[in-house]
């Protein structure tokens, strides 16, 4: 009769324990020497039959607790591997999977515990204390990550290939939502998109050719829009870069340009221009025609010098001046309100890009953050004192800066000095055995600040079985490419929210059409008990009544409770899934006394699950119900605000994904399937990587 080889595995180091005990002198040689997989059970040949049960009963709930683990099912996987533990306290690889159970359902506290326990026991390689350190360090809230931090090259797309010419004279850059960039190139009269590992996917230069292209971006509606200096004109372009019209021609009247340079769009899709041949701003509406220009000297302002880079930030129009070397505040009809930097700060400006409360300026050799608020400014990256400009500086998807060098003809990827050191932080989810020796593999690829890395393919993967190159390695899906989402909606019912039953109405049939019949939902109640309302497809719910709901109104309900449940049922559904809460924005003291809010945004962030609000009134919400909105991707909107809630859904689905499904064919042996398997992956990104390794069973035969 064949041995359980994961039995075989811990009565090992239970032996090694035992024999460093009786033989003090080995202790120290013994303690240091990794645990192998699969050993053979020495217990059994020293006779102790006691022993090997007691292996045999903690191999078999530790089994269940992996299989239990990769359903999803996290508290049942929490209880095997508890139960596991009680036959064998103490041994490390139970320990891991407790911590990671403990980690997905939120409880990242106890994870830290369990696995630090194994830590000090030399377990887990450097794999674990670096897990343990980005884990620790993401339950510290740092809302500016990346505002005010160094940043430095991680790597460069370059011009040339062997004699063959890429581009010329880099200017400008647009990220896009698949990781993938758009870069202008000013010299050789082209836009080229780049994937993140810096190969041209694709070329544009235009039916009739740009004239001296400087800047992009991407409008409201999804259109690009590019500036042509020597072409003095505005060349609007579909999503895939084919014109669509040409804004502006030359001159100095209304809607006219002379060397056009920066770009930038308000809130009412109305698309600033600086127009250096006339040092001003000239301003078109959504269609194209001219609506006014400024910039000019009055009263109050001495007129814009040298305008370059612009940006708008809640419909605040801020514009750089290269001669001067100050920042300008105007509003949206053009009337000067302000300085936001001095004069005489920057040396010449360029760029200017939104990020966050921030604006990103390219500054001759430096890259600088600015506060919208303040003014203040903080240097992120230089280039140098050598031959270089930097003309644009943008934040890509991947939590970079990409950087054009107009002078030194670059075009460089520039990472947090921190994540360099620590990597990327890598996850392997769940592991399909059903098909074995197929083998699919589903694992999420995030920086140390849980942000998403997109845009992978095939070659930024390795994976391995204990160190060796499987075969037939395939990326078979990428989440962020996903179109289709499942939610639940999850309805407040405080008393509050009886004034509120046809908003509710409205909010929930407005979501689900459109959803367009694709995705699935789930209606829960937030009552005094959560409550599950309806499953089924949106399409079910064109005729939805508030009044349809069994659960009653109540005076204290129990939030936690009902984002957990919403939580649980997501897991195994779409990998875009989101909670959105239709609420009146109060809250009892009674919801969240069974879970912490750091608990329920470390169960929604480590799931993959935005939590988003629609607010019934158009007042704040409480604390509590912000702190999780913030805190998980999502967003929160007024029920009557007046584009309406049919963007919700599309919010959802572009909402950034770092999940991955690998698969590959493995060659390992099973015993019937009670082997513990090994697998290991590697993700890789310019000069950034991160590693995960865990295990599984195939069916047992």
């Amino acid at each position: 009769m064949k041995k359980s080889l994961f039995a075989a595995s811990i009565f090992a180091l239970v032996s090694v324990f035992a024999i460093s005990q009786s033989n003090p002198d080995d202790s120290a040689e013994k303690s240091v020497q990794a645990p192998k997989p699969n050993l053979v059970d020495s217990f059994r040949e020293e006779g102790s039959t006691d022993r090997s049960a007691q292996a045999g009963f903690a191999e078999e709930e530790f089994r269940r607790g992996v299989h239990s683990y990769y359903r999803g099912n996290y508290k049942e996987a929490i209880a095997e591997f508890e139960k596991a533990l009680s036959y064998l306290p103490g041994e490390n690889r139970i320990l891991e999977w407790l911590g990671k159970s403990y980690y997905m359902s939120g409880v990242e506290g106890e994870a830290l515990r369990q696995w630090e326990m194994a830590r000090q026991q030399d377990w887990g390689g450097l794999l674990l204390p670096n897990k343990i350190e980005i884990v620790g360090d993401r339950r510290v809230t740092d809302t500016e990550y990346g505002f005010t931090q160094r940043y430095t090259e991680a790597g460069s797309f370059p011009n040339v290939n062997g004699k063959t010419l890429i581009y010329s004279h880099p200017i400008s850059s647009l990220p896009n939502s698949d990781g993938s960039i758009w870069v202008v190139a000013y010299g050789s009269n082209e836009l080229l998109r780049y994937d993140v590992n810096g190969v041209v996917l694709d070329r544009v230069r235009g039916l009739e050719g740009f004239d001296r292209p400087v800047d992009i971006i991407r409008l409201s509606g999804g259109h690009l829009l590019v500036s042509e200096s020597a072409g003095n004109r505005l060349s609007e372009l579909d999503a895939s870069g084919k014109l669509v019209k040409h804004i502006g021609k030359k001159g100095r009247g209304l809607g006219e340009l002379i060397g056009p340079q920066y770009l930038a769009e308000d809130s009412q899709g109305n698309i600033y221009v600086t127009d250096y041949g006339n040092n001003r701003v000239v301003v078109f509406d959504q269609d194209g025609s001219g609506l006014l220009s400024f910039g000019r000297k009055t009263d109050e302002f001495d007129g814009l010098k040298s305008p370059t880079g612009i940006a708008v930030w809640e419909d605040r129009i801020f514009v750089a001046d290269s001669v001067t070397g100050g920042v300008y505040e105007f509003d949206r009809a053009g009337n000067y309100r302000g300085i936001l930097v001095e004069e005489g700060t920057l040396k010449k400006a360029e760029g200017m890009k939104c990020w966050g409360n921030y604006l990103l300026i390219a500054d001759r050799n430096r890259v600088l953050t600015v506060d919208v608020f303040t003014g203040s400014v903080f240097e992120n990256a230089t280039t140098g004192n050598g031959k270089t400009q930097i003309t644009s500086a943008v934040p890509d998807k991947n939590g970079n800066i990409i950087v054009t060098d107009f002078k030194a003809n670059e075009i460089y990827v520039m990472s947090k000095m921190s994540e360099l050191i620590g990597g990327f932080f890598v996850q392997i989810q769940r592991v399909y055995s059903d098909s074995f020796p197929m083998v699919t593999l589903e694992l999420k690829v995030e920086n140390r600040k849980r942000q998403p890395i997109i845009g992978l393919g095939e070659g930024n993967f390795l994976i391995t079985e204990d160190k060796r190159p499987v075969a037939n390695m395939q990326l078979t899906g990428s989440a962020n490419s996903n179109t289709v989402a499942d939610i639940v909606l999850l309805i407040d019912r405080s008393y509050q929210m009886r004034d509120y039953e046809e908003q509710v109405n409205t909010a929930v049939r407005e979501i689900a059409a459109s959803m367009d019949g694709k995705g699935s939902v789930l209606i829960v109640s937030a009552s005094s008990e959560p409550t599950t309302e309806f499953t089924g497809a949106p399409s079910d719910l064109s005729n939805f009544s508030v009044r349809s709901l069994k659960a009653p109104y109540a005076a204290d309900c129990t939030i936690d409770k009902a984002i957990s449940l919403s939580v649980n049922n997501l897991i195994s559904a779409e990998k875009k899934r989101a909670v959105i809460y239709i609420t009146a924005g109060d809250v009892s003291d009674m919801a969240f006394n069974r879970y912490s809010l750091s608990d329920l945004t470390a169960f929604m962030n480590n799931n993959s699950v935005s939590f988003n609000t629609i607010l019934m009134n158009n007042a704040a919400p409480a604390a509590e119900i912000e702190y999780i909105t913030d805190n998980t991707t999502g967003e929160s909107y007024y029920v009557y605000r007046p584009e309406g809630l049919s963007s919700v859904m599309s919010d959802i689905i572009s909402i950034p994904s770092g999940v991955y499904m690998l698969s590959y064919t493995s060659s390992l042996s099973t015993d019937f399937g009670r082997r513990y398997l090994p697998v290991e992956v590697e993700a890789y990104l310019l000069s950034r990587s991160g590693r995960d390794e865990t295990g599984y069973f195939a069916p047992l035969q």
